[in-house]
């Protein structure tokens, strides 16, 4: 008896402790989740170099198809220290905010959805098929991580408008 109260009563703490834990991890923005994903450092760095971690922060809703490390790594030699110069943020810009969608789109939403518009204005191609879903010519590898303000959805490629 006196263990089964035990369980309980560390069942009830466990559920107390947890809850508020839970909820700051879904407080957190694009920006913070992808901070905190750790696979995604120079997608912040350009997000920073290009001044919009200010807008990935505001209220939204926005979806982030988001490149990660290894996505940046298959680009050219010298392409993103290239990017990060202040002389080309009009270009990074661009870039970036081809991989934005001003809505939030959980991957049911887009599964039917054979384009969408970026926060550039440039369309973005979809396509499922098989399990797979293909973003221009990236493929999503981990989808519907929601953050406070939209939701990313990784992919494996740096897209190019």
């Amino acid at each position: 008896m006196k263990s089964h109260l035990f369980a309980v009563l560390a069942a009830v703490f466990a559920l107390v402790v947890a809850a508020p834990l839970r909820a700051q991890e879904a407080k957190k923005d694009i920006v913070d989740t992808a901070v905190s994903a750790g696979s995604f450092k120079t997608l912040v760095a350009a997000v920073k170099a290009a001044g919009l971690v200010d807008t990935l922060k505001g209220q939204g809703p926005f979806t982030v198809f988001a490149p990660t490390d290894e996505a940046f790594a298959k680009l050219p030699a010298g392409t993103v220290e290239e990017l990060l110069k202040p002389e080309n943020k009009d270009k990074l810009v661009a870039i970036l905010t081809y991989h934005v969608v001003p809505a939030k789109a959980m991957a049911k939403d887009v599964a039917g959805l054979p384009t969408a518009k970026t926060v550039n204005g440039k369309e973005l191609k979809l396509k499922a098929d098989g399990g797979k879903v293909m973003v221009d010519k990236a493929t999503v590898t981990k989808a519907d991580i929601e953050a406070s303000n939209g939701v990313i959805h990784v992919i494996d490629t740096v897209l190019m408008p």
